[in-house]
């Protein structure tokens, strides 16, 4: 019932990482990247907001909240 929700956490956990280390390092691409990692978020989030729990709810608001953040390094 929540694999969809699980993978999309994961992709979304691994792409944020990864976004984050780019950034870090000065990468003329971690706003490429950063790009994706916003599309990637606001999918988290929507997925999570399909389920009741509190759990979902607050990763959906974390994603909306990274995908802001990374919107704004475009």
């Amino acid at each position: 019932m929540m694999s969809a929700c699980i993978q999309l956490d994961m992709e979304c956990a691994a792409l944020c990482y990864a976004a984050a280390q780019l950034m870090s390092m000065g990468s003329e691409k971690a706003a490429a990247v950063c790009k994706i990692c916003a599309s990637l978020c606001e999918a988290c989030a929507d997925e999570c907001l399909k389920h009741a729990n509190e759990h979902c709810k607050e990763c959906a608001e974390a994603c909306r909240q990274c995908a802001a953040e990374c919107k704004k390094m475009q």
